[in-house]
């Protein structure tokens, strides 16, 4: 890569992480910057664009490393630099500015920070894997091109990418549609082990499921997890979720590990988050349970083993998890994939191999989105007083996502903007000329629709029978399984839907699990097409084999060869398979569909994928709609769709047979306006385009009037395109219909009142595979166990409450009553603000946190460790903590279950 950095070339690097990226492209522009005396210029010469705040605090200390040596200023910018540091900026630009994407776009409309980036020469975009996937990257592409055309001269672009497939059409969008560029991709130079294991249940499982009230397969999971922890110097523990996650650390605590491990997801405030990496990195912690924020480059010192808790979904997922040990070039990266049954352990063997033959998911960047477009070309008026048409949309078109967009597209992103009041930009149709509308509503527009992240609202699950908060399901469950009688589990119990309303799910007791699903549904990473279609690829010779009359053991033999497993391991994953096999039951694979009725289920096996089968779900909805005339839930896994509605298998294959391309997008599009997944769409595009308000939700009064209303207008059409490419995967599922047409594709049905077959149970028991389910008499016993571990394993944060000193952090088990401020004697308090500093003075705020201390420090004194434990609780005001410290002594009541019962009224009246 350096050389071709050298050359003035645009770079696209390709690499695993750890290798060292980021200075191959820093050190080469850092050696031209030394050569053009850029330390005696004013301006910024060199940006680089990472998606995380938190990159930023890792790369300052790296680049500071090397700019310091050679002379150059260096900043960061972003939403929470002070004004100060911001005016400092402006008035002494750094020669080199880290950034994230979103103050990029703030930076070229700045009147002092715009003039400064007129000498930009070099930009970097960092993880740029992550940023082109979404509308972000959509956004960042069409602002370079603004600033190539506000410096005027070359600015050459290096991307900083982890492996992924097809990098070429990566390059193509970093750099535009009409500049050259070179792409450098480093396989994997260094040794990578990644070992799968799927645990067979011992007899010390047994004892281990009794105590933490799980089933043993969850308890063998532990063991292992327990077993590698001891062999670790400092281990990460990869989820796909955050529930996962949560679960997953709350059953370690309950262990008493003598490794101290702790947790890390996007959802926790930026101290608990950094306090964790910093524990990793400085050894007080072992261990850390965390999901994808921890995939991208932060530097949390040597780790030296991964798990990955379940199969990881994706290769590109897997290698870029496994890389974060042994993150250093000559050290080997370990890792496993723990994975949870036989169903996950052929998934994860599958990604295994495609992973180490370098097999990688392509990023799919959006085409042409018009919301972001809208915010770009509102940033461009507030550049220039006016602008030709056709130069405004030349400009557009050098940004790759709008390549091909055409001149009426463009002109209905100008309508729309027209169309608003106050009108946002005046289009004058004789002379082609765009001009601004009023600045402030320009202001107000760019400012409140800066970010392209979606707000994923939270919606409280609430039992009116039992008057009972049960906990908040996720935007996207709530859109897309957010039906009446769509089962799932939560707090160890199976829920069942009455209704959605008024920003609430509204739900009853169900006793049965069969067919519920976990409530993170939508937040899992789709497993693609492509893989799939392996998986089911493996089936077929699985069958064939067997066909052949070859013995289990044979048939796993050449698969562990193939795949580069233990055969033990093979003849796990096969055992599903042969089942069927040996019963006469046919199975689902690439090259066949098969569905199977058992009982009021009928369960489509299909190799789509999840996208795939999730428009394959809608068309079956849709089936299901016209022959029963009722809308029913409809679950889907990458492998399988299934229906619980008393319907004739036949009916559905004889409807799939006669399907076409266009009856299945006319099937896709019917009724799209009571999809809930369209919705959410819908008011994602919304709330970029400023029609709605930011705090509306799916159950908002007027939501569904706005969306008839908005039909055949840009937002609307934003909105199915967004379905199209994010929701469902279309192609898949026409390959099929066209396969079944053809005869390529073999369907087979089959009925049993019996049993399901082995390859059903994974979708009718889903959220048991992944969630335990108890009878209701254990809840409470187990929620407080849980919390218990919680509490006592919650770091406090100990200030002096007379001088502000830091004493440090301790957890409620460790608090010495005795102990006093070794400055001045003082007795010390909870610091409520953890990580800020605190300094006695005259502000309002300050005299209010010195006073909580003062209060904190009192009860402590007074109630010693019981103290610590209370104030550990989420949210509790000081009048509840000393209401239940009181009760606790007077009545002997139980601590924790004061606290959890406090905390649920809080979380009840929020």
């Amino acid at each position: 890569a350096i050389p071709e950095i050298i050359d003035g070339n645009n770079v696209l690097i390709v690499a695993p992480t750890g290798i060292g990226k980021t200075e191959a492209a820093l050190l080469p522009i850092l050696s031209a910057m030394v050569r053009e005396r850029v330390n005696f210029k004013n301006g910024i010469f060199m940006l680089y664009i990472t998606p995380l705040r938190a990159l930023n605090r890792d790369l300052v200390e790296r680049i500071s490393w090397w700019a310091s040596r050679l002379d150059f200023k260096i900043s960061v910018r972003h939403g929470d630099t002070s004004s100060s540091q911001r005016r400092i900026q402006s008035l002494s630009p750094p020669h080199i500015l880290i950034t994230t994407p979103e103050t990029f776009q703030i930076l070229l409309i700045g009147s002092r920070l715009r003039n400064h980036l007129k000498t930009v020469r070099w930009v970097v975009v960092d993880e740029l894997h992550e940023l082109a996937s979404d509308k972000r990257g959509s956004q960042l592409s069409l602002g370079l091109e603004r600033l190539k055309s506000l410096v005027g001269g070359k600015i050459q672009i290096i991307g900083l990418s982890a492996t992924i497939g097809e990098p070429e059409q990566l390059a193509r969008f970093l750099v535009g549609s009409e500049e050259s560029f070179k792409v450098i991709v480093t396989p994997v130079p260094k040794d990578i082990e990644i070992n799968l294991v799927l645990p067979e249940v011992i007899d010390e499982d047994y004892l281990l499921a009794e105590r933490l009230l799980t089933t043993p397969e969850v308890a063998a999971r532990l063991r292992v997890v327990k077993e590698t922890l001891g062999r670790s110097n400092a281990l990460l523990l990869f989820t796909n979720t955050r529930a996962t996650a949560e679960a997953l650390s709350n059953r370690l605590l309950v262990m008493n590990l003598p490794t101290p491990v702790s947790i890390h997801h996007g959802s926790l405030g930026v101290e608990a988050r950094v306090k964790a990496e910093e524990g990793l990195k400085e050894g007080e912690l072992r261990g850390l349970v965390c999901t994808s924020s921890l995939e991208l480059g932060i530097d949390i010192g040597l780790i030296d083993f991964v798990i990955q808790y379940g199969s990881p979904r994706q290769a590109s997922r897997l290698i870029q998890r496994i890389g974060r040990s042994g993150h250093r070039i000559g050290l080997t990266s370990r890792g496993m994939v723990l994975c949870m049954d036989e169903d996950d352990a052929i998934e994860s063997m599958v990604i295994r191999r495609r992973a180490l033959n370098s097999i990688y998911e392509p990023v799919s960047p959006p085409e042409a989105p018009y919301d972001i477009l809208a915010h770009q070309v509102v940033g461009m008026l507030l550049e220039k007083s006016h602008y030709n048409m056709e130069e405004m949309f030349k400009l557009v078109k050098k940004s790759t996502p709008y390549s091909k967009i055409s001149v009426e597209e463009f002109k209905r992103v100008l309508d729309f903007l027209s169309s608003q009041y106050p009108k946002l930009l005046i289009l004058d149709e004789h002379s082609d000329t765009v001009r601004p509308g009023r600045r402030r509503e320009l202001i107000r527009f760019f400012f409140e629709h800066i970010s392209s992240i979606p707000e994923v609202n939270q919606y409280p699950v609430f039992c009116e029978e039992e008057n009972l908060v049960v906990g908040n399901l996720d935007e996207e469950f709530v859109a897309e399984k957010g039906l009446p009688g769509t089962k799932f589990v939560m707090g160890g119990l199976v829920w069942s839907i009455i209704q959605v309303f008024n920003g609430k799910v509204i739900v009853k007791r169900a006793e049965d699990p069969l067919g519920a699903v976990p409530f993170w549904t939508g937040e899992e990473i789709p497993v693609t097409y492509e893989t799939a279609m392996e998986v089911g690829a493996l089936r077929r010779f699985v069958e064939e084999e067997y066909l052949r009359g070859l013995r289990q053991e044979e048939i796993a033999g050449e698969i562990a060869e193939k795949y580069g497993v233990e055969k033990d391991f093979a003849i796990k994953v096969i055992k599903p398979i042969l089942e069927c096999l040996e019963k006469g039951i046919p199975v689902g694979t690439d090259r066949r569909i098969v569905l199977e009725k058992w009982g009021d289920y009928t369960i489509i096996h299909a190799c789509l994928g999840d996208l795939g089968n999730r428009a394959l779900s809608k068309i079956v909805g849709s089936i299901v709609l016209s022959e029963v005339g009722l809308t029913v839930p409809v679950s889907r896994d990458p492998y399988r769709v299934m229906v619980e509605r008393v319907i004739s298998p036949s009916i559905i294959l004889d409807r799939l047979k006669r399907l076409d391309e266009k009856e299945v997008m006319r099937m896709l599009l019917e009724n799209i306006e009571n999809v809930g997944l369209f919705k959410r769409r819908f008011l994602h595009v919304a709330r970029r385009m400023g029609i709605i308000e930011k705090d509306a939700d799916l159950t908002s009064i007027g939501l569904e009037s706005l969306i008839r209303s908005s039909r055949g207008s840009i937002v609307y059409d934003e909105a199915v395109k967004e379905l199209l490419s994010k929701d469902y995967d279309v192609k898949p599922l026409m390959d099929v219909i066209k396969g079944i047409a053809t005869g390529e594709i073999e369907t087979r049905v089959y009925e049993s009142d019996a049993e399901p077959s082995s390859l059903a149970k994974p979708i009718l028991r889903q959220a048991e595979r992944h969630l335990d389910i108890y009878p209701p008499e254990k809840v409470d016993k187990i929620i407080l166990m849980y919390a218990s571990a919680r509490l006592r394993n919650t770091s406090l944060e100990l200030v002096c409450s007379e001088c502000g000193s830091p004493y440090g952090t301790i957890k409620p088990e460790e608090y010495n009553p005795g102990v006093r401020c070794s400055k001045c004697g003082g007795k010390l308090g909870v610091n409520p603000t953890p990580g800020v500093r605190i300094r006695r003075g005259k502000s309002k705020k300050m005299k209010t946190i010195f006073k909580r201390i003062a209060k904190t420090a009192e009860l402590l004194e007074k109630y010693g460790r019981d103290a610590a434990i209370v104030l550990a609780g989420r949210g509790l005001s000081l009048k509840t903590v000393e209401k239940i410290l009181l009760k606790s002594r007077v009545a002997g009541e139980d601590i924790v279950k004061m606290v959890v019962d406090a905390e649920r009224r809080r979380f009840q009246n929020a």
